[in-house]
């Protein structure tokens, strides 16, 4: 077989690789989503054990809780977009 041929093949089989690219973006798009859900239930759940803990300082501990799980959020949205730029393109 040809050096050419060869080449022809790898081309023809790598255009075809565009469904599992597609499949790949989809899978890390919901592995982000399921991560970022994961990260903000445990952020709610330590904050809620801290209130518990120290009701006087609950006020501080929301406030923290809510600009965290915005972080973790705006990561996720992020990398939900990638990944969808990725399976579109």
């Amino acid at each position: 077989m040809s050096l050419l041929v060869l080449l022809q093949e790898v081309a023809r089989a790598a255009t075809d690789l565009a469904p599992i690219a597609k499949l790949g973006a989809a899978l890390a798009a919901s592995i982000a989503t399921i991560g970022a859900a994961m990260g903000i239930s445990k952020i709610g759940s330590s904050a809620l054990e801290s209130m518990a803990r120290q009701p006087e300082a609950a006020g501080n501990i929301q406030s923290s809780m809510i600009l965290a799980a915005a972080f973790v959020e705006g990561v996720s949205l992020f990398a939900v977009v990638v990944c969808l730029l990725v399976a579109v393109g």
